[in-house]
């Protein structure tokens, strides 16, 4: 079989012709309309670049006197709350929650002036609210207790956990 030859049809070389031509014309406008969209998006993507830039330096002087500052005020933190736990009270037959609420705000009573004041003396005076509670008696339910500091933490909340013991007569 042979291909038929073009000179007999001469709209069929038009037609070829011109899918050629306009092929190329439509590659030429797509790679220049890609081409410019390319380069909007390079520009979109450079002027991003330079905002988190100056984003990043920015945030980085903030963080640096953030820190500064948690620094200072590390040094002056002051005692807001006073938090009182005491254990063993079931040993001695002690059911009443009340009984025991009362206990707790009467030693956070005693312990009222520690509030407002700063942490690094409050700790400088330890062994002091230490003899303040173990010399502090208690009385539920017509009984006599005395107490024992077990544990203790020193931050904005002075946290105590004490022991309760049968006073020695």
């Amino acid at each position: 079989m042979r291909v038929p030859t073009l000179y007999k049809k001469p709209r069929l070389k038009w037609v070829l012709a011109g899918a050629a031509i306009g092929c190329c014309i439509s590659w030429m406008l797509f790679v220049y309309m890609y081409g410019a969209m390319q380069e909007r998006q390079a520009v979109v993507l450079e002027k991003q670049k330079n905002d988190v830039r100056e984003l990043q330096s920015q945030l980085n002087i903030w963080q640096e006197e953030f820190k500064e500052l948690n620094k200072q005020n590390l040094h002056k933190l002051t005692v807001q709350e006073i938090e009182i736990d005491i254990i063993n009270y079931e040993k001695y037959g002690i059911d009443d929650a009340h009984s025991m609420f009362l206990a707790k705000e009467q030693i956070k009573k005693d312990l009222s002036v520690l509030y407002a004041k700063d942490l690094e003396t409050v700790y400088s005076h330890r062994e002091l609210i230490r003899q303040t509670i173990e010399n502090k008696t208690l009385k539920i339910n017509d009984r006599s207790y005395s107490l024992h500091v077990t544990e203790w933490y020193f931050y904005t909340t002075l946290y105590l956990q004490l022991e309760m013991t049968l006073p020695e007569d």
